[in-house]
C-alpha cells in the first residue's frame, strides 16, 4: 500500500470501491495513536476497535486513508445534505476567509450575519420572526429552552419519548436516552414531563392544563430516536393545543430542516408554525453553525441593559455564515427539497421491497430521511459493519439501535441511490 498512489475525489457521483478491506493498515496505524491520545467516548474508537478514517470527501463519496471509496448514506450526520465539498460553499468560504476571518461574537456584526438572519427569517414557517444565532444544535436548543423559562416564566417542559435534542446539560433534560442522562442525573432538572412521541391528544391536553408548562419541543420525525413518523394531522393538533393553552412550540429542525423531508421544514407538511424554531446541521454546508427562529414577542424576552446572556466567542462566524449563505443558494437554486420529495417514494418503495424479504423489519421514512428497523441492535450492528465493508456508510440508531438509518445527500444521483440499496441488500 505503501507505494500505491493514493487516489483523489475529482467528482462526487462515483460508485463504491473497496481496495483494502477496512479498517485498512494506515486506519488501523491513525487509531492506535488515536486512543493514545485522545479521551475515551470521544475518539470515535467504539469498545476499543480500530475505525476508518476519512481523508477527503465530495458529493455523496467519501475517501478514507486507505484509499477506499465510498457512498456516504449519513450525509456527515445530516451536514453535507447539498453534499461534501459543494463547490459554492468552497468558493464562500475561501473569499470571506480572504475578507474576515473571525468576528467578536455578540459585540461587533458583519455583512454575512445580516443577510444569513434575513434570508433565515424569510424561510422559516414563524410568524413576525427574528433570529438567535448559535453555535451548535445543542447550543439552538438551549436557546430555545431559555427564551421559553424568559418569556412565559414557567419552568416545566413537554417532551416526548425518543427525542434526542443535545447533550448540553438543558438539552439534556429533553433527550430521552437514559444513557445519557444517567451519569448526569445530579445535575438535571425536574421539570421535564414526557409522554409518547404520537401519542394520544388527551395525554397531551391533560398535561398541559394541569402542569406550569412553558415549553413543548418536538421532532417532527425522531431522527436519531429511529426515524419515526407520527401519525398524520399529530403534529397539527400539538400545535393547536399549544396555542389554546399558551404554551409555547418548540420545533427541533435540527435534522429535518433545509430539505430533508421533502419541505424546507418538515412542519410545513402540516402547516404549522412553531413560536422557536430550532435550525443547524445542514446550514452550513459542513460548517459549524445553527440558529433559533422565533416569533419577534417572544425573543424580545432577551432583552437586556447589560452583557448578553447567552453567547459565544465564535457565534455568527463569518466563514460559517458565508457557507450558509451559499448552502440556502444551493437548496433554491438545485431545487433539493423539491428532489428529496419526488425520489422519497421510489426509495420507500425499495426499502419495502429489502423489508418483505426479511422478517421483523420495518421501513418508515419521507423525502430523503428513511430508517430500516432490524430485529435487534446486534442485527444492525453487523448489517452496518458488512455495508461499510462494500464502501456503504450507514448509522445504526434508535433506541435499541437497531434502526438502519438512511440519510443520503439530497444531490446524490439516482444512480448511486440504486448501488448504495443494492449494497444494503447485500448486507442484509
Amino acid at each position: 500500500m505503501a507505494s500505491r498512489p493514493m487516489p483523489r475525489l475529482r467528482r462526487g457521483d462515483l460508485l463504491p470501491r473497496i481496495r483494502v478491506a477496512p479498517p485498512g493498515p494506515r486506519a488501523r496505524a491513525l487509531s492506535r495513536r488515536l486512543a493514545r491520545i485522545e479521551a475515551p467516548g470521544i475518539n470515535t474508537l467504539w469498545r476499543g476497535e480500530p475505525a476508518i478514517l476519512w481523508r477527503e470527501a465530495r458529493g455523496a463519496n467519501v475517501l478514507d486513508v486507505d484509499g477506499n471509496r465510498y457512498l456516504d448514506f449519513t450525509s456527515g450526520f445530516g451536514a453535507a445534505a447539498i453534499g461534501h465539498r459543494h463547490p459554492r460553499v468552497v468558493a464562500a468560504a475561501r473569499r470571506q476567509a480572504g475578507e474576515l476571518i473571525h468576528g467578536l461574537g455578540d459585540v461587533a456584526a458583519h455583512p454575512a450575519r445580516v443577510e444569513l438572519a434575513e434570508r433565515l427569517a424569510r424561510l422559516a414557517p414563524v410568524d413576525e420572526p427574528q433570529v438567535y444565532s448559535a453555535i451548535s444544535g445543542s447550543d439552538a436548543v438551549e436557546v430555545a429552552l431559555k427564551t421559553a423559562l424568559l418569556a412565559s416564566g414557567r419552568p416545566g417542559v413537554l417532551a416526548f419519548t425518543g427525542a434526542y435534542h443535545g447533550l448540553t446539560l438543558g438539552a439534556l433534560n429533553a433527550t430521552a436516552r437514559p444513557e445519557f442522562q444517567r451519569p448526569f442525573r445530579a445535575h438535571l432538572h425536574r421539570h421535564v414531563h414526557r409522554l409518547p412521541f404520537g401519542g394520544a391528544a388527551r395525554e397531551v391536553a391533560a398535561l398541559l392544563a394541569r402542569r406550569r408548562i412553558g415549553a413543548a419541543i418536538v421532532e417532527p420525525i425522531l431522527g436519531r430516536g429511529g426515524v419515526v413518523v407520527p401519525p398524520a394531522g399529530w403534529l397539527a393538533e400539538l400545535a393547536r393545543l399549544c396555542r389554546r393553552h399558551e404554551v409555547l412550540l418548540i420545533a427541533d429542525e435540527i435534522l429535518t430542516g433545509c430539505g430533508r423531508t421533502g419541505t424546507f421544514f418538515a412542519v410545513e407538511s402540516e402547516g404549522v408554525r412553531p413560536d422557536l424554531l430550532c435550525c443547524g446541521k445542514a446550514l452550513g454546508g459542513g460548517f459549524p453553525i445553527a440558529a433559533v427562529v422565533g416569533r419577534r414577542e417572544v425573543l424580545s424576552s432577551w432583552s437586556t441593559d447589560g452583557e448578553a446572556l447567552h453567547t459565544a466567542t465564535f457565534v455568527a462566524h463569518p466563514v460559517a455564515c458565508a457557507a450558509a449563505l451559499a448552502t440556502l443558494e444551493v437548496l433554491r437554486r438545485e431545487r433539493l427539497p423539491q428532489r428529496a420529495a419526488r425520489l422519497g417514494p421510489a426509495f420507500a418503495a425499495r426499502l419495502e421491497d429489502l423489508a418483505r424479504s426479511h422478517p421483523r423489519t420495518a421501513v418508515r421514512g419521507r423525502g430523503l430521511l428513511w430508517g430500516l428497523e432490524l430485529a435487534s441492535g446486534a442485527a444492525a450492528r453487523a448489517a452496518a459493519a458488512r455495508a461499510r465493508g462494500a464502501g456503504l456508510l450507514l448509522l445504526a440508531t434508535g433506541p435499541r439501535g437497531a434502526v438502519l438509518e438512511l440519510a443520503p445527500p439530497l444531490s446524490t444521483s439516482e444512480r448511486q441511490l440504486a448501488a448504495g440499496l443494492d449494497v444494503l441488500a447485500g448486507a442484509l
